[in-house]
């Protein structure tokens, strides 16, 4: 029984060439694509605004403002849960943006 390979496949040198190709440059724009995610700035609020969060495209916290009334000496508690959920939050709102940008790139294959 002879194998039989998919369209596209088995055509010859050039084609396997063209292929090459078009993943040298696939791998140039997501090189592209993830310099300029890197370079971005997000900004997220946590506790209905009480606690905001810079965050750098390579997930490094910038800045975090803290309103004053959510300081209180006898809960600490909360605000450190509030700091930790705008945290958690800034970092998912990072990877979700690159790995949108990246599929656009990739089709949704994990090649990153």
């Amino acid at each position: 029984m002879k194998a039989r390979l998919p369209d596209g496949m088995g055509k010859g040198p050039g084609n396997m060439q063209q292929m090459i190709r078009e993943a040298q440059k696939m791998q140039e724009e997501m090189e592209r694509t993830q310099e300029e995610l890197d370079s971005r700035e997000y900004e997220v609020s946590a506790g209905g605004g009480v606690c905001k969060i810079k965050i750098s495209g390579t997930k490094e916290i910038k800045e975090i403002s803290l309103d004053p009334m959510i300081v209180d000496p006898d809960d600490i508690e909360t605000l450190q849960d509030i700091i930790v959920a705008g945290i958690n939050e800034a970092i998912k709102l990072v990877e979700t943006t690159n790995q949108e940008a990246l599929n656009k790139i990739t089709g949704g294959l994990k090649l990153y």
